[in-house]
């Protein structure tokens, strides 16, 4: 080895950026890595670390790979330990912070660290920004202001787009934060926004990707400063008048020809899309939110009147030109698609800006809407080459968030449901596409997913109701039988939209239910069989129990299959179809319930195991949890059924608290609770140590969960909860850990809970041995600050039940407990806490136990506690009766009254004029609530 990396790793260490860099060198390579880190994590403490690591960071004469380790090494700490923090526990090491002289060198230096950077480096700085910002600014360091303005007033444009990544950063920190809050913010930008509007206006004309780049910079500050709350002292009506300028013109510019030569899927990524989609983006967010009257808060009322007159026909424009660019065949990216016909969504609800679109809206939803919403050529690529991520995409409910088809979608409906004409002209214009003899499938596919859209709106037109029956028989029967894969799939999921249809002929019911099964059972394309299953769930949701019959003959195969597709595509919709077949079907699928679990587990432990298990896969685990707890719900009432089902649902919880899969831990906690109902059996049992042992590792923050499974073990066979010490102990440390930690209020309610249970269920089976420390534990916490009267009377319920099990047992116990602070007897200070808080104690049960507790006291005349308080005695217990007068009448009235099937009404008056508005009452009502709240 070197000699320097000797000296590294000996008990000397010089601290220059020589050495360390040497050190950190050795974190890259695998046979010095242990050695390095274990070195590092000796000297990360010595005052002046920090600035040298910064230092290595922004060096040139360090090769690239060790600045990469030093910056994430310097975004670990500052994220970790920037903050001076308290022991975890009274009497332990105070945890490590940087020191404040080496904060203050970092601070000095780290906005040119951001500028000198390259871009890999450059984004973990950033994070670094970011926290500092968090904790220091602005009273440690209002001098990142002045820095920023510094390199921004400079006319050499090197030092804008590092010094802009400051600035977001600050800027971001306020993003979510109320008007009252934002203070600093405001008097920084006072100063730097007419700088960041000189930078932009002077770079618009400038298409190179540097001042692309400081544009799309300027756009997401701007967006973040603006897209919660509109500081319009800082934002004049001038001043916003000039951004929106600015958002116009980038809007509706051309990005360069150069850019069609870089492949149609990477495109989106160019800085020149990016910084089109981020004025998109503010501009639609900033009409949604501030420019729409009737949905805005009332300090936005008359701004929202002035934004409308003043921007809606040049804004318009641009979107406009955008979309006919596409209707052109001249390429536009996916989001900034998406943003424009998000706009133009918002501009129906306004007369103002109806007017000016409503001439062009059928041609919009001809030319824009329906190539959108039809199949496209790289669905058919997707389907053909992996019809599994076909799958995936189409039902990906994070997909939505950004598809273009999923905005053209939402406009099509809001056209139909919200201006008169609209639905008709389209439905004619749709009904012509569909029986035109040369419509390809791909147009027939487009125009019966629009149709399908606007399901729950023709549904409650009589002119288009009558007519459903007859639609489905001639337009979409016939496609099942299609030889086209797509249309075969859309002609499912158009019966699944239209499954609320009122069929007059029951044959025609019979052959929807025929069909899809059909698909689901024998179709060879996998996306037709996910279609067809989730219109058989829906059709049965819709159609009751007159609809069992149709499948029951077939049920056994349709369950096989499900599970098989579940497996094969591991869709989380799939899950609600099998919990909808078990529920319907329970009689029928009782002796294959524990093959169909046996399925379930073994298709979630695959789904465990796969590699990219990111959201989506989770949502499926989480959806194959409840369908067995679902199983495991319909089978409660046979044992023999739900004893079978147990050892299989147990693979699933071990695999889950074995491997500390934490975001499952509720399912588990609650198929245990599922399978500690109505007995509870030796693996059970078993089952609760695991469960300890989880909640000592990592259930501290999920003890509320287990609470429902713990108190099955204490109730449902309180002889075997009592036969082993161990259970009993393990209840009261759960408990001890929640009462004398910090979980906050809710879960320490759970745990005091859990004594009280354990007290009443266990009277008359001897357990004066645990009395005394259940006792003093509530009373210790009752010392300490209580924000809630939730835990007070829960805490004071325990000591009720202590009472309730043996009064001259407790009176011991309280003699003998010394609690700073409550001198001359804890008893007294109990009865006089009890008393005060009868009001307190709201429900059935913790009232009856209260009046239980009081005719106790009643029945201690000689104690001088009790006397004080007598006269006091019989009003509380009278509060209390009156209290389970009301707490009775409530849980006796039914409250079910069932609505009414008001099917077409309303419909019509839903219609807006073209000099109407939508007025969002509710909505607004809501808005300001919520902010009052705030």
């Amino acid at each position: 080895l070197d000699s320097l990396l000797q000296e590294c790793f000996g008990r000397y260490f010089r601290m220059d950026v020589k050495s360390l860099s040497e050190l950190l060198k050795g974190t890259i390579d695998p046979t010095l890595r242990n050695e390095a880190e274990k070195k590092l994590a000796e000297v990360h403490k010595i005052i002046g670390f920090g600035p040298i690591l910064l230092q290595v960071v922004m060096s040139n004469e360090v090769e690239l790979p060790v600045r990469q380790a030093a910056v994430i090494y310097l975004k670990n700490m500052v994220s970790g330990s920037w903050v001076d923090r308290e022991p975890d526990t009274p009497g332990a090491p105070v945890p490590f912070s940087v020191h404040e002289q080496d904060r203050a060198l970092i601070r000095d230096n780290v906005v040119d660290a951001v500028v000198l950077a390259p871009d890999i480096i450059r984004i973990q700085l950033a994070v670094c920004v970011s926290q500092i910002v968090k904790h220091d600014f602005p009273g440690r360091w209002p001098q990142i202001v002045d820095k920023i303005t510094i390199y921004l007033q400079n006319p050499d444009p090197a030092g804008w787009l590092g010094s802009l990544l400051c600035l977001y950063q600050l800027v971001k920190n306020y993003e979510y934060k109320k008007s009252e809050e934002r203070g600093p913010l405001r008097e920084a930008m006072n100063l730097l926004l007419p700088q960041l509007y000189g930078i932009i206006t002077q770079l618009m004309p400038d298409e190179s990707q540097q001042a692309v780049s400081v544009q799309k910079q300027i756009l997401k500050i701007y967006f973040a400063l603006t897209q919660y709350v509109l500081p319009l002292d800082l934002i004049t009506k001038e001043v916003f008048s000039q951004w929106m300028e600015v958002l116009r013109v980038i809007a509706e510019s051309d990005v360069p020809a150069h850019t069609l030569q870089v492949d149609e899927e990477e495109r989106p990524q160019l800085i020149w899309w990016k910084r089109k989609k981020w004025a998109l983006h503010t501009l639609t967010r900033l009409f949604e939110r501030y420019g729409s009257p009737g949905s805005v808060t009332k300090e936005y009322k008359e701004f929202s009147e002035w934004y409308l007159k003043t921007f809606s026909g040049g804004i318009l424009a641009s979107m406009l030109k955008n979309l006919d660019q596409f209707r052109q065949k001249v390429y536009v990216s996916p989001r900034v698609m998406q943003q424009a016909l998000n706009y133009i969504n918002t501009s129906i609800s306004h007369a103002h800006s109806w007017k000016l679109i409503k001439p062009h809206m059928l041609q919009i939803i001809q030319d824009i809407v329906f190539p959108l919403m039809s199949y496209s050529e790289s669905d058919a690529e997707l389907w053909d080459t992996d019809p599994y991520e076909y799958i995936r995409i189409k039902f990906d409910i994070f997909e939505d968030f950004v598809s273009p088809v999923t905005a053209a979608q939402t406009l099509l409906h809001s056209a139909c449901k919200k201006r008169k004409e609209m639905l008709q002209k389209t439905m004619n214009l749709l009904l012509s596409i569909i029986q035109t003899a040369g419509t390809t499938p791909s147009q027939k596919d487009g125009a019966l997913h629009m149709i399908g859209t606007m399901a729950d709106i023709l549904l409650k037109k009589p002119v288009y109701k009558e007519q459903m029956e007859k639609f489905l028989v001639e337009i979409c029967f016939p496609e099942f039988n299609s030889p086209h894969g797509h249309l075969r799939a859309r002609a499912c999921w158009v019966l699944h939209y239209f499954s609320d249809v009122k069929y007059k002929n029951e044959q025609v019911l019979a052959e929807a239910f025929r069909l899809t099964v059909n698909s689901l059972l024998h179709d060879k394309e996998p996306p037709v069989k996910v279609e067809a299953a989730i219109a058989v769930q829906m059709m049965l949701s819709s159609k009751g129990e007159s609809a069992r019959k149709y499948l029951e003959p077939q049920i056994r195969e349709i369950t096989l299959e499900l599970l098989k597709i579940i497996r094969e595509t591991e869709n989380d919709d799939l899950t609600s179809v099998m919990q909808k077949i078990v529920c319907t079907y329970t009689e029928q699928l009782v002796p294959v319930a524990v093959d169909i679990c046996q399925h379930l587990v073994g298709t979630f432990a695959q789904v465990l195991e796969s590699a990219d298990a990111g959201d989506e896969k989770a949502i499926t685990a989480m959806g194959l949890l409840n369908t067995m707890e679902t199983i495991l719900a319909v089978m409660e009432d046979r044992p023999e059924v739900h004893g079978a089902l147990e050892p299989v649902i147990l693979q699933a919880i071990h695999h889950i608290f074995t491997n500390s899969i934490m975001e499952f831990y509720e399912e588990a906690m609650s198929l245990s609770c599922d399978l500690t109902t109505k007995h509870i059996s030796q693996d059970m049992w078993k089952m609760l140590e695991v469960m300890y042992t989880v909640f000592q590792r990592d259930g501290f923050d999920y003890f509320s969960d287990m609470m429902p499974a713990l108190h099955n073990y204490i109730t449902v066979d309180t002889k075997a909860f009592l036969s082993s010490p161990d259970y009993m102990m393990a209840m009261y440390n759960m408990s001890k850990a929640m009462l004398e930690g910090d979980p906050g209020e809710d879960p320490e309610c759970h745990a005091a809970k859990l004594l009280e249970v354990i007290i009443l269920q266990c009277k008359g089976m001897n357990i004066d041995q645990v009395i005394p420390i259940f006792v003093e534990l509530v009373l210790k916490r009752l010392t300490r600050e209580v924000k809630t009267s939730e835990l007070r009377t829960m805490c004071i319920q325990v000591i009720i039940a202590a009472l309730f099990y043996n009064p001259a047992l407790l009176l011991d116990t309280l003699e003998k407990i010394q609690i700073p602070g409550m001198p001359g007897g804890v008893f007294g200070h109990f009865v006089q806490q009890w008393i005060h808080d009868t009001d307190c104690f709201i429900g059935l049960h913790d009232r009856k136990l209260c009046v239980l507790g009081l005719v106790h006291l009643m029945q201690m005349p000689d104690n001088q506690s009790v006397t004080g308080h007598a006269q006091q005695l019989v009003p509380s217990a009278l509060l209390l009766f009156d209290g389970l007068k009301r707490a009775y009448a409530a849980r006796n009235d039914d409250e079910s009254s069932e609505e009414g099937d008001s099917d077409e009404e309303g419909i019509d008056s839903e219609l807006l004029d073209s000099d109407e508005d939508e007025i969002d009452d509710e909505g607004q009502a809501y808005l300001e609530s919520l902010q009052e709240k705030v």
